[in-house]
């Protein structure tokens, strides 16, 4: 996660409150129990003495959001007395975390950046002998992965891409016009995928739809991508198809990929702090937090960071990134930082 995203938020002198929804499975009586949820949530806040401006402005964001939704999804807000609301996202929280409310001079998003940092963006491309469609999607753990957008991607070749069946000099040579329609049509594809890639920055290209039609595209897509590509026979038989299978798969590939970015990211900060190029523990990094020195603040899953709102907001005006470290890492005071440049004196942890 790109922590400049949440400069907004900080340009604003506390005190917040901050709102999480626990998403639940939506009944017909969503909306009744969201308000419900809600009062629960607003006497907490009252009781800690909440300013009842940043209150009732948290109140009308969640009473004018989508009862089901709201359910499924969950929900994070932050409210300010002056200000108003400040930030309001979808929130996945898996069940049994419960609801939530703070106020507090900064925000608690801790639990939000997590989420966000876990997410994958992948693109789908679901391809058939002459084009594909092409997806951007979000995937977050308890979600259907979110489609941001989708484009149908039609390959430029004229030549038909079926063969005959029949033998003969005539035949070879139609056989042979549709296997470089098929190789231009995934070629435009590829050429697609790529520039999409310079502008949505996938984490992972996953390649559905037709057999023939998919390898074609995986041949075809340049070597200056760099991104990990992932391919599935499930779901997406063709172009525009799209079914619980891909979405299965989707998650599948995009929490592989989660995982393995987060064990890389433990693998950089044990050899980060043998060359004075990462810290560990809440005093070391809350200091390289404060001189700009955190290139990525990692915090174990599972673990409450020291100082983890005052870690969040010095390095979302340094532009850091936001990682999540594996449960069970161990890192001290859960949390630690690669940095951007060695700190002249080590700081006592």
């Amino acid at each position: 996660m790109d922590l400049a995203s949440l400069r907004p938020v900080y340009e604003h002198d506390g005190p917040f409150a901050t709102v999480y929804l626990e998403g639940r499975a939506p009944g017909e009586d969503a909306a009744q129990q969201v308000r419900l949820r809600w009062r629960a949530l607003r006497e907490r806040l009252e009781a800690d003495g909440a300013d009842a401006r940043a209150v009732d402005a948290a109140e009308e964001a969640i009473r004018t959001g989508t009862p089901g939704a709201d359910q499924a999804d969950g929900r994070v807000v932050v409210a300010h007395p002056e200000a108003g609301v400040v930030l309001d996202e979808r929130w996945d929280a898996a069940l049994g975390t419960g609801d939530a409310a703070y106020w507090g001079h900064l925000p608690e998003l801790g639990a939000y950046g997590r989420e966000a940092a876990r997410a994958v963006r992948a693109l789908v491309v679901l391809a058939d002998q002459e084009g594909a469609q092409v997806r951007q999607e979000v995937v977050a753990e308890q979600h259907t992965p979110q489609v941001r957008a989708e484009e149908d991607v039609a390959g430029g070749a004229q030549e038909g891409v079926h063969k005959p069946r029949e033998g003969g000099l005539s035949h070879r040579v139609i056989h042979h016009r549709a296997e470089n329609a098929v190789s231009r049509n995934a070629q435009d594809v590829a050429d697609h995928v790529a520039r999409t890639a310079e502008s949505f920055h996938p984490r992972v290209v996953i390649l559905a739809g037709e057999v023939r039609a998919r390898a074609a595209v995986r041949d075809a897509l340049p070597a200056s991508l760099h991104v990990p590509v992932a391919e599935t026979s499930r779901g997406g038989a063709g172009a525009g198809a799209s079914d619980e299978a891909l979405d299965d798969e989707v998650l599948r590939i995009a929490a592989h990929e989660s995982t393995s970015d987060a064990e890389h990211r433990v693998e950089q900060l044990r050899s980060g702090l043998a060359h004075d190029r990462a810290a560990e523990g809440g005093r070391a990094v809350a200091a390289a937090a404060e001189m700009g020195a955190v290139d990525t603040l990692l915090l174990e899953d599972g673990a409450v960071a020291a100082r983890e709102a005052f870690l969040l907001r010095h390095c979302a005006d340094s532009s850091a990134t936001l990682a999540v470290a594996p449960a069970g890492t161990g890192l001290k005071d859960g949390v630690g930082a690669l940095l951007r440049f060695p700190l002249e004196q080590s700081t006592p942890g």
